[in-house]
């Protein structure tokens, strides 16, 4: 790693004779306002779920660095609020070759976490149901090999970014996107871990995205989860968008998350937390650094003995 650095170094050494080196803090907020239907009855909830603060700073024109810290609810034990290192890391860019190491962002969903673009209301598929966590340690090398195809190499902890190294096992991970071809994007990603039993990932993704209008959908599946013989779990996203305006946009998605049962079994491994979600609504932005959404969400659980619930939010995003 450390000769690669220093070539890096020396090849982008021509292109920093005019930088002038400079950084900024950063502050990201969601908050919302939520509440659910549920038999006759209305729960509501004032939140802040998530705090992002940080710093960012370019040490030349290839060199970059990033420190940011996740402030949000565990939603375990007694605890309100908990502070993670959520980013930690170097990025060198060049031309074609991109490459970060640290605790980094993933790739598995980043792409479809661009197109939908609306985090702060509901995180992607693969990140909502815990099939990858959005940060982890590891390194990661990007090359575009023309304007319309690029790949990606990872290897990271496997743990996440609220975990340090606990086991042997690191995560490999291959990704290959198609990009720019009018406005479509496509994008496949694979990885795995684990010995005896691997746990392995898929995901499949595929978006039309215009100026006004994006239609998106994925599809994921992860054998072995948690490196558990036959406990697999999967699931389509389907989600559009549309912006008739400069501060107004319109969306509606919908998941479908299954597992599958255990050898032996005639249930589905995780039947509790398997379920539909359908949602829908607007966002407006009253200025610069602001995004506001009132939307509707039904979640229909798998689970027959459960009942449904409709939930009314106002998220609210802010960043500065």
């Amino acid at each position: 790693m450390l000769a690669i650095l220093a070539a890096l170094n020396t090849w982008g050494q021509t292109t920093t004779e005019t930088f002038k080196p400079g950084g900024k803090p950063t502050a990201l907020i969601f908050t919302n306002f939520n509440t659910a239907f549920l038999d006759g009855e209305s729960t509501p909830a004032f939140e802040i779920t998530r705090a992002y603060l940080g710093y960012e700073y370019n040490f030349s024109q290839n060199w970059y660095g990033r420190l940011t810290v996740d402030v949000g609810d565990p939603k375990v034990g007694n605890l309100q609020y908990t502070a993670f290192l959520k980013f930690a890391y170097m990025q060198y860019k060049n031309e074609n070759f991109k490459a970060l190491f640290g605790m980094i962002p993933t790739t598995q969903f980043k792409y479809s976490e661009d197109i939908w673009g609306l985090r702060y209301i509901e995180k992607v598929f693969m990140d909502a149901y815990f099939l990858y966590l959005s940060a982890d340690l590891g390194v990661t090398a990007n090359y575009t090999f023309t304007k319309n195809i690029s790949a990606d190499l990872s290897v990271f902890n496997g743990e996440g970014y609220k975990s340090h190294q606990r086991d042997e096992f690191l995560r490999p991970a291959l990704g290959i996107t198609v990009k720019d071809l009018g406005s479509f994007t496509a994008r496949i990603y694979a990885d795995y871990m684990g010995k005896e039993v691997k746990q392995t990932s898929f995901a499949g993704f595929a978006a039309y995205a215009g100026k006004k209008f994006v239609a998106a959908a994925e599809y994921n599946y992860q054998w072995n989860t948690k490196m558990i013989e036959g406990q697999d779990m999967y699931g389509t996203s389907v989600y559009t968008t549309w912006k008739p305006g400069e501060k107004i946009k319109y969306f509606a998605r919908f998941d479908d998350l299954q597992s599958k049962p255990l050898k032996g079994q005639t249930t589905p491994w995780q039947l509790a937390k398997d379920g539909q979600l359908l949602m829908g609504g607007l966002e407006f932005s009253p200025v610069k650094g602001i995004r506001v959404s009132p939307n509707i969400r039904y979640w229909n659980p798998a689970d027959e003995a459960q009942k449904a619930t409709t939930y009314a939010f106002i998220n609210v995003e802010i960043r500065y």
